[in-house]
């Protein structure tokens, strides 16, 4: 048995969004099959992975876990967010470090990192693999993740540097 849609309104790249979707509804689901922003992906679907994080209403949030409902009202970011006007600086640290491999994992990771520079640019390294620890990658060993995020917390931290806009 399914419960009746019920509306849902959030903002989703700093676009408003309106949608009816039944309880169940995941915000993974939502924004992937309702939306069309498939950069979500979805993964063991038990918020163990991290393919899925988004950022809602500034905090890094795995969307396999939280219902489409329970974001009414919220702002949401997705990676599709990230590169409006090109590559979005942490988005090119991962390039330019080679940090994506099979790509899966790296939209959960980019906006992981981006809650991280949000926070602060001070990184060290072991701190930083602390704080990426929630999500998991299979192909890239985590070091090339690790120096894209340190060298897009070095660009911020200069004159000009736009990481954690």
């Amino acid at each position: 048995m399914t419960g009746q849609p019920v509306p849902v309104t959030l903002r989703v790249n700093g676009r408003r969004e309106v949608g009816r979707v039944e309880p169940r509804v995941t915000l993974a689901e939502f924004l992937r099959e309702e939306l069309g922003l498939t950069g979500t992906h979805v993964g063991c679907e038990q918020g163990v992975c991290g393919a899925c994080t988004v950022v809602v209403d500034g905090a890094a949030v795995r969307s396999c876990l939280m219902f489409a409902v329970q974001a009414e009202g919220c702002d949401v970011e997705t990676v599709e967010g990230l590169g409006r006007d090109g590559l979005h600086p942490l988005q090119q640290a991962f390039w330019d470090a080679q940090a994506v491999q099979c790509g899966f994992c790296t939209p959960g990771f980019l906006m992981t990192a981006l809650v991280a520079l949000r926070e602060r640019t001070d990184w060290d390294r072991t701190a930083l693999r602390e704080r990426l620890g929630g999500n998991l990658c299979r192909c890239t060993g985590y070091e090339p993740i690790v120096d894209a995020v340190l060298a897009a917390a070095e660009a911020a931290r200069n004159p000009g540097g736009e990481a954690a806009r």
